[in-house]
């Protein structure tokens, strides 16, 4: 074993081991370069100098005393204890001391993971409050295969270590996005006589702001853009016909105006049901809905297309006319018994973030089509509802009972979404901007601490890439209209976290699988979760507020960001009948960068409609954007060359 001092930092040691199934012979040599104020680019040489060849990793760790209490960030996938206790959902947990057949419940004091689980393959520490923090930093692959991040915890020891493992290795257990734990994943490779390899990594120290993970995932995603091409199928405006096209053509149900959740690829699979794998519902926000709903609304006045514009005409009609009793909308309407609560094991629940960005893009729909009694009086009866259960210190609720309005949970950050609907609908009521600022000063917390979570209705109150989306809006909302730079900094702190769940990198797919094939681009895209680790578009969404904050802070990073989204998801939206096995507009949900739910590579073979929607929405406001500074087309808009070529023999290993 090799163990080094961190300049700068007493008691902080640099270790370089072998792990292997006996003892064998290796040599490690370990150059630190400073490469900027606080960051050292490490260079290990391993010599291999047994007579036999061996399979072995090679184990990093940064180990960092007197970690009391510590705070870890594995971007996209693990944030502080990652999963709050009591939550229903299964999936890995940060405790301190935790035994270790807590493991069975997901639970452990040290964790290892693959990288292509990471957003950025980075691995972040600050070991008690207002103490300085640490991080490494890998590539997704080297030369001795797949890389590995982690962390452990020792309570007896007080100290902390940060590590990297080349192969990687999962453990205590592996997650593979269910409740079932399976084991633990141990890759070696396997070393020759006289083999030397050089490994590289980066050690940062930062500051005690737990927000110091900013200007590291900066600096490592400039570095990574020149090597990690995106190469959208088509142009923006080619998109939004496609999206829209999907939209109307699959999931539009004029009896009775709904937009269907998911439609499957293949039209002949039917399921055990004799049913088609068609979802027949539809939330009223979130995955359906009133947003995608307005998002055909917006192309269809663009482009003249008044069927476009009826089919979204018609979903927001069917949700505004069946509000619950409470005052709000519904959760979700399902074909074979109408209207009913959210996705929540409370009964009777509905969910504040659906009903909030439900609301939010109803209120958006009639700024641009004035005009709707109906419309306009569902508004004001969700928001004069949640104003009247708004609590005294500014919460506005994460579950709303349908039928007495009793707000069931208080817990998390989802009533967030309220405050951006409150704000764009303040002409009508000045109390709604009162009640959006109160509800601001409230949430503020959730960003300042680095830890917003249960937006999406089916992830209980875990951290997830949704929360961050949201928290932009509403913050970008209440600067958009008053002007006060309290506001500006914490969506542009929300920005920053939500960041953390965008891929950087372009993973490395088997070529003879469906993203290997197409050579899918990952950079662009977001993990939905540490709970649901597959890429997912639903950062579109705020592709406009994105685009608005480089604007008001002259910082051109997040206008970049949303441009690399939007290229992104300009791949694997379906140009033809047939195109990768789906019909023209179809736009799928998951992508599989990584082994969970699916093996990697994969692609989920159902279109859902938010995934359309939120495509359609993105470039409809980026067309708006254009089209108001003068700009016929945008430079990022036009599409490069697409590898869709069949593999040869030659191509595969």
């Amino acid at each position: 074993m090799l163990r080094q001092p961190l300049p700068g930092s007493p008691g902080v040691l640099l270790q370089v081991a072998a792990e292997a199934a006996a003892a064998t012979p290796f040599e490690f040599e370990l150059g630190l370069t400073e490469r900027a104020e606080d960051r050292w680019d490490a260079a290990v040489e391993v010599r291999f100098t047994g007579r036999q060849p061996v399979e072995a990793r090679i184990a990093v760790a940064l180990v960092v005393p007197e970690a009391d209490a510590p705070h870890w960030l594995i971007p996209g996938l693990f944030y502080a204890e990652n999963r709050p206790r009591g939550n229903d959902r299964l999936f890995p947990r940060f405790e301190i001391g935790a035994a270790p057949e807590a493991a069975r419940e997901m639970t452990s004091s040290s964790w290892g993971f693959r990288a292509d689980r990471c957003a950025t393959p980075a691995v972040f520490l600050w070991p008690g409050e207002g103490r300085g923090g640490f991080a490494l930093a890998v590539a997704e692959t080297t030369e001795l295969g797949l890389s590995g991040v982690g962390f452990a915890h020792d309570a007896e020891a007080d100290d902390a270590q940060l590590r990297l493992s080349f192969p990687f290795r999962e453990y205590p257990i592996t997650y593979y996005g269910d409740s079932e734990p399976r084991p633990p994943q141990e890759e070696a490779y396997r070393w020759q006589p006289g083999e030397v390899r050089t490994l590289r990594f980066s050690v940062f120290a930062i500051g005690p702001d737990r927000h110091g993970y900013d200007p590291v995932l900066r600096a490592l995603h400039a570095e990574s853009v020149p090597a990690a091409p995106i190469e959208p199928w088509v142009d923006v405006a080619e998109a939004a016909a496609l999206a829209a096209e999907g939209l109307t053509r699959w999931h539009f149900d004029s009896d009775p105006g709904v937009l269907l959740e998911t439609v499957g690829f293949d039209r002949e699979v039917t399921g055990r049901d004799g049913f088609t794998v068609d979802r027949q519902a539809m939330h009223v926000g979130w995955v359906s809905g009133i947003p995608w709903a307005y998002a055909l609304l917006a192309h269809g006045l663009r482009t003249g297309d008044d069927g476009v514009r009826d089919a979204g005409r018609a979903v927001i009609d069917t949700i505004t006319g069946a509000l619950a009793p409470c005052g709000t909308f519904w959760g979700v309407w399902y074909r074979d018994h109408g209207w009913s609560q959210s996705w929540s094991h409370v009964r009777g629940a509905l969910h504040a973030r659906t009903l909030g960005e439900a609301s939010l893009f109803l209120c958006r729909a009639l700024a641009q089509e004035p005009g709707h009694p109906q419309w306009e009086a569902a508004l004001r009866s969700n928001l004069d509802a949640v104003v009247a259960r708004q609590r005294a210190d500014g919460n506005l609720g994460t579950l709303h009972h349908a039928v007495t309005g009793e707000v069931l949970s208080w817990q998390g950050s989802a009533g967030l979404t309220w405050v951006a609907a409150l704000v764009e609908a303040a002409d009508r009521d000045p109390a709604y901007l009162a009640a959006a600022m109160r509800a601001g000063e409230y949430y503020a917390s959730f960003v300042e601490r680095e830890y917003l979570h249960g937006a999406p209705e089916d992830v209980d109150l875990a951290p997830t890439s949704e929360d961050g989306y949201l928290a932009v809006m509403s913050y970008a909302a209440l600067y958009r209209r008053t002007g006060e730079e309290r506001w500006l900094r914490l969506a542009a702190r929300a920005a920053d976290w939500t960041l953390t769940f965008r891929y950087s990198y372009n993973v490395t797919f088997d070529p003879r699988t469906m993203l290997g094939v197409y050579g899918f681009a990952s950079r662009g895209a977001d993990q939905a979760s540490p709970s649901n680790q597959h890429l997912h578009a639903y950062g579109l969404v705020c592709t406009r507020e994105f685009a608005e904050l480089s604007e008001w802070t002259g910082d051109a990073y997040y206008g970049a960001r949303a441009e690399e989204s939007l290229a992104c998801f300009r791949q694997f939206i379906a140009r033809t009948d047939g195109d990768f096995n789906a019909y023209r507009g179809m736009v799928t949900e998951r992508y599989y960068q990584t082994a969970c739910f699916q093996p990697k590579g994969m692609l989920l073979t159902l279109s859902h409609a938010w995934s359309a929607g939120a495509l359609l929405l993105a470039c409809e406001q980026t067309l708006a954007r254009a089209a108001s500074r003068g700009l016929a087309v945008l430079g990022t808009l036009t599409p490069t060359s697409h590898r869709s070529t069949p593999l040869r023999p030659e191509d595969l290993p």
